[in-house]
């Protein structure tokens, strides 16, 4: 649970909750650095396990959910190399135990490592792969990322300092050099070949099992003192597991870059990890000409497949809060106006509400106040109360106040320093035996 709550991965980068995104997007703007190191010198080659000596039986891998197909390796990042660009690729896949030296890798969804196996197996190659378990937590937030680049170079920059690289004993990748374990080895030629699952996937239900490629492993490197990682994976408290505070850190990136060429004030971006980190994304933004939270909806349905419902709310609304959410969706939002409903689209496949459908709906809530006019001010109805605050004249004389102009209640109490409303009660009474007092639609008093 290294990184089930957001609180975890704000202290991981030095920052804190509010400001994660932030501080992620800020350290992607700066390319990493690798130090290759010697293996005398890595930490993670301290321990060289090969041959008959490698064994995933011998690792501490326990099974995580009743139904499970077999023990999972759940916390492994991967390494393997694009042919076509020769950038590393890196992810995150859950291994199966197959047997002492083979495991099954998940690879049906679409990404880079899937069609890079694909690519090997096409030609009947092999496909080599390490797998790291344990190593700094923001790593794994940058394995979940979706950016064309070596995405171990983005694991550094991610890190925010140099990165020690280290080559495996076994194949040619480069693996970061004070991981806890490294696992080496190869998917074999054969591709999509064997059963996979079933397994509690992070959606919170179980996958079924599935065709896919197998894992042979080579070697096994590790430190002496090492720490086997696992993560947590599915149940009904998304929020407190890993993958759900992952993927929603990654689904926010990947939306903020998607508006910044849709909208103009982007405020703030949250993907709820109970969703999974990915169906339900909260937007706040300040909108400068009708029409553009609706262009920031469909800018989000375009860059991510995973996300199904986009809201999108005002500045003065703390996506964080489900209470402010909650009350944004009940006093802000009419159906038949401010739903944004648009189906036939590319769906996550893992999503069961799909039904065995391939293509998913989407919606979009506007849940933003109408657009105010340059220099005009809401009516009545649709300001939030706040405690009173008065910054205009003093008076000596409430009836002073009045002859100045129309007053808000607040007004009168301020303008002659009481802080008992009462007093003005009373004088109000008194007053408007002598003179006629007013209200105007705003409620304020006034001498007729």
């Amino acid at each position: 649970s290294v990184a089930a709550s957001r609180s975890r991965l704000a202290l991981a980068f030095g920052t804190t909750p509010q400001s994660l995104l932030d501080t992620v997007r800020e350290r992607l703007r700066v390319k990493g650095k690798l130090v290759e190191v010697s293996r005398e010198e890595a930490p993670v080659q301290q321990v060289v396990l090969t041959g008959d000596a490698c064994d995933f039986t011998a690792l501490p891998v326990h099974l995580q959910h009743d139904l499970d197909g077999a023990p999972y390796i759940s916390a492994s990042i991967d390494f393997a190399v694009d042919p076509d660009t020769g950038w590393t690729n890196v992810g995150i896949r859950r291994l199966m135990l197959r047997g002492r030296r083979t495991a099954g890798i998940d690879l049906v969804a679409p990404s880079d490592l899937r069609a890079i196996a694909i690519g090997h197996a096409k030609r009947g190659e092999r496909t080599p792969i390490a797998f790291a378990v344990g190593t700094h937590p923001v790593d794994h937030v940058g394995a979940t990322m979706r950016i064309p680049a070596d995405e171990l170079e983005l694991v550094a920059s991610l890190r925010g300092e140099a990165m020690g690289v280290v080559k495996c004993i076994t194949n040619d990748l480069l693996v970061p050099a004070d991981a806890e374990f490294i696992l080496e080895g190869y998917l074999d030629e054969r591709g999509h070949a064997e059963p996979e699952g079933p397994y509690g996937e992070f959606l919170g239900y179980y996958g079924g099992v599935k065709t896919n490629p197998l894992f042979h492993l080579t070697a096994i490197t590790h430190r002496r003192d090492a720490v086997f990682q696992t993560c947590t994976i599915g149940g009904r408290s998304m929020a407190c597991t890993d993958t759900a505070q992952l993927a929603a850190l990654r689904t926010e990136v990947t939306v903020w870059r998607a508006l910044e060429t849709a909208v103009r004030e982007v405020k703030a971006v949250y993907a709820n990890p109970a969703t999974g980190g990915m169906f339900n994304v909260r937007i706040a933004m300040q909108q400068r000409v009708p029409g553009e939270a609706r262009n920031a909806i469909a800018a989000v349905f375009a860059s991510l497949a995973n996300v199904k419902h986009v809201f999108v709310v005002d500045p003065d609304i703390d996506v964080f809060s489900d209470e402010q959410m909650d009350w944004a969706l009940a006093t802000r939002f009419q159906a038949d106006r401010d739903l944004v409903l648009q189906d036939s689209l590319r769906a996550m496949p893992l999503d069961p509400s799909l039904l065995g459908a391939a293509k998913t709906a989407k919606a979009g809530f506007d849940l933003t106040l109408p657009l105010l006019s340059p220099g005009a001010e809401r009516d009545l109805e649709h300001r939030v109360p706040t405690p009173p605050v008065y910054r205009g004249a003093r008076f000596d004389s409430l009836e002073a106040a009045l002859e100045h102009g129309p007053k808000r209640f607040s007004e009168l109490m301020a303008a002659t320093g009481t802080r008992d409303g009462r007093d003005v009660v009373r004088w109000l009474e008194d007053v408007a035996q002598r003179r006629t007092l007013a209200r105007d639609e705003e409620g304020r008093y006034a001498f007729a």
